[in-house]
């Protein structure tokens, strides 16, 4: 068995699904658009150019998910998805993941976007197997606003798929063939671990570093997605 990763927010998806919930948020009335929104804008700037701090964004993330009981946010959700997600997967992406599930690879979408808001896209894309920054869930299934382990962000990414493969009983080197689809500069850690890397739909930085590297190269949606 071959192991297959792809990174979420513009490798699948032509849109970052992290930084689309948090503009959902503010359109259903859910948080004060302007104090949020310029927060919200300013980390997506932090993570474009690779200076993000993961759990600074994370427990503003978590906070705001904390204010609401958990039917709330699942009701929001629902409708996120059929407003937003869903008219973003496109038929090429389904197709890629088809591909390597017809090929029997274990498939695994690994993001530092949270489970709460990926959980579900994961489930529409048909893969079981979810790597993402945990939120700690209290016993009565609310959102605490807390942050449970590392996130999977930069080298965060190669650690977190360590530990999820050990609970396997398995590591990295046991797949003859591990492939990594993603488009961000940011995940070149990962990149550079597996033994297929993939640049699809890259950010400038990725492209030049996998142009360096000889790495291949996708592009699923129109570049100007």
């Amino acid at each position: 068995m071959n192991l297959t990763l792809f990174d979420l927010d513009n490798t699948l998806l032509p849109i970052d699904s992290d930084y689309e919930w948090g503009q959902f948020l503010c359109r259903v009335g859910a948080v004060e658009r302007d104090a949020f929104t310029a927060r919200n804008d300013a980390f997506y700037q932090q993570y474009v150019a690779g200076t993000l701090n993961p759990v600074e964004y994370l427990e503003f993330a978590f906070g705001t998910l904390k204010r609401f009981p958990r039917p709330q946010l699942d009701a929001w959700h629902a409708q996120f998805m059929q407003e937003v997600i869903q008219p973003a997967i496109h038929d090429k992406a389904r197709d890629l993941v088809e591909s390597h599930r017809q090929q029997g690879d274990l498939l695994v979408i690994i993001t530092a976007t949270n489970r709460f808001v990926t959980g579900p896209i994961a489930h529409a894309f048909k893969v079981e197997h979810l790597i993402a920054a945990e939120p700690e869930i209290s016993p009565e299934g609310e959102i605490t606003g807390r942050l449970v382990g590392n996130p999977p962000f930069g080298a965060g990414k190669v650690t977190n798929l360590q530990q999820w493969l050990g609970s396997l009983g398995k590591t990295l080197s046991d797949f003859e063939r591990s492939t990594f689809y993603s488009d961000s500069q940011n995940d070149i850690p990962l990149l550079s671990a597996v033994t297929h890397p993939v640049a699809t739909n890259p950010n400038a930085a990725l492209a030049r570093h996998a142009e360096q590297n000889g790495w291949p190269m996708m592009q699923l949606f129109p570049a100007e997605t």
